[in-house]
């Protein structure tokens, strides 16, 4: 009898066990595909903003002749994307891409003719727009990431973690040179 009553204990601490092993990695895997999802919510956006650029460099040309190398600048970022392997490639070549692309609207401000333009306007506002989707997304990506980065790190969850070699994911961070301050001018 006692027999009985120990092996019946063991195996319900062992069912616990098993059950709680297969609660910690369901969790995990839906933190993960929840990452994934959000990345590729990100990555539509950023599919849309590629596409875009080549329309907005052929606007761009015919007015800033003399700004070939923003251009060049803006067609070198959109091959790095394109090129980009790794999570962490690409989260570097987006944030050279929205680097080349903040300076390229810096110097149109000199063309007051391609301002004008209505279908550069056009370009700027959706790539804008675009922008904007990109940065909320990109909050819901980190959260994720984060999310799922402390429970990697949490005990008893580490455990499991390890066990079933679920890694960290990495956040998308931006570039130390959007933190410096931007040097206004004003000519009078």
């Amino acid at each position: 009898m006692t027999g009985w009553i120990v092996l019946s204990v063991s195996a319900l601490i062992l069912a616990a066990l098993v059950l709680y092993v297969i609660v910690i990695y369901n969790g995990f895997i839906s933190m993960r595909n929840n990452i994934d999802k959000a990345w590729s919510n990100i990555d539509v956006l950023l599919k849309q903003r590629f596409d875009e650029l080549p329309k907005l460099i052929k606007v761009c040309e015919g007015y800033m002749q003399h700004e070939q190398r923003t251009l060049e600048a803006v067609v070198k970022a959109r091959s790095m994307v394109d090129q980009a392997g790794s999570t962490e490639e690409k989260l570097q070549a987006q944030n050279a891409l929205t680097d080349t692309l903040r300076s390229l609207f810096m110097v149109v401000e000199r063309y007051p003719d391609l301002k004008a333009d209505k279908a550069f306007r056009n370009l700027q506002a959706r790539i804008t727009e675009i922008e904007d989707q990109i940065a909320d997304r990109r909050e819901f990506f980190n959260d994720a990431v984060n999310i799922y980065n402390i429970r990697l790190d949490q005990f008893p969850d580490v455990l499991v973690a390890r066990l079933f070699n679920f890694t960290r994911r990495t956040l998308w961070k931006i570039d130390p040179a959007h933190r410096a301050d931007v040097q206004v001018a004003f000519q009078g």
